[in-house]
Formats: structure tokens, C-alpha cells, sequence
């Protein structure tokens, strides 16, 4: 496990946050069982040392249209540095990709994107296709319904890796 000098402390207050958002500082201490000004103090060092990048609502699509939601493995047809830096950075100009992780095994990337329509989506592809990416081949897969979203479990994990250690 990385040491990163959290103690147990800033583990509850990233966990907070985490589930809750952004709080405000009497809402965030009571969360975590410390005093407002200590916890507000140890929440701007989280900050700084750039442990939170940022906040999000969690919009409830379905309520507001009915998009297409797709996933998408990509392999690259070379493995050399330069076709990697060139594939993600033309990703991350991409807003409709929304997510894009680097894997081992048979597929470099998986990609989580969303559209108005599959016929937008197959212009996405099309026009990736076309930006000489070094596609080699891809697989979609359409998503019908969401069953689960979360965001890991911070508590857990950490004691998971510590428990890994003994």
C-alpha cells in the first residue's frame, strides 16, 4: 500500500465527503467526531495536497432524457508510447466519452460514453475511426439499465490494504 500519511481521521473525512458531497464545516465535523476548526483545518490540507479533486451531484439521468448509454473496448493495433499519449489525449477532448480507463489483457481501454442517440454514438466511432488513433479493433456494448453505481468504499479499502500488510 502507498504510504500517503493519512491517519484515520482524514480517512473519515475523505469518506464524508465522498458519500456526502460537499458539507459545510459543523455538518462535516459532527460526521467525523471532531471539532469544527480542526476538521475544517485537516479538510484544507486534504485540499492542497490534492486528495479531492473535485465535487459532483449525482444527476439522475433517466429523469431528465433518454440517452444512450454505451461501453466501449478499444485495442490498439501497436503498443508503443506515442500511439497511447496520442489515443488518450484525443479521449480526453471527447465530452460525450465520460470515462476511459487503460487495461492488461486482450483490450488497451475501456470507455464509458453517453449520447442523445445510437446514430450520434455511431458518428462518435466513425469519427474516432477517421482520426487515425491506431484502432484496431473495438467492441460496443449498449447498456439497457444501470444495476449499480457507487463509488469505492474508502474505510474498507484502506483497512483491506492494511490488513494485506500484516
Amino acid at each position: 500500500m502507498k504510504n500517503t500519511g493519512l491517519d484515520p481521521i482524514d480517512i473519515r473525512i475523505l469518506s464524508a465527503l465522498q458519500r456526502h458531497g460537499q458539507l459545510g464545516k459543523t455538518k462535516l465535523s459532527e460526521q467525523v467526531a471532531l471539532s469544527p476548526t480542526a476538521c475544517w483545518a485537516r479538510l484544507t490540507k486534504l485540499k492542497a495536497a490534492g486528495f479531492i479533486r473535485a465535487y459532483h451531484a449525482d444527476i439522475a439521468l433517466g429523469l431528465i432524457g433518454d440517452f444512450t448509454q454505451v461501453m466501449v473496448t478499444v485495442a490498439l493495433s501497436s503498443h508503443r508510447k506515442t500511439d497511447f499519449d496520442r489515443f488518450e489525449g484525443h479521449i480526453q477532448r471527447i465530452d460525450e466519452i465520460t470515462e476511459c480507463i487503460a487495461t492488461g489483457g486482450g483490450m488497451d481501454y475501456v470507455l464509458k460514453v453517453y449520447c442523445a442517440r445510437l446514430a450520434d454514438f455511431q458518428q462518435l466511432m466513425e469519427s474516432l475511426l477517421n482520426a487515425e488513433l491506431n484502432i484496431d479493433r473495438y467492441m460496443t456494448y449498449i447498456v439497457t439499465r444501470q444495476i449499480k453505481s457507487a463509488q469505492p468504499n474508502l474505510n474498507k479499502l484502506m483497512a483491506d490494504a492494511k490488513n494485506g500488510l500484516d
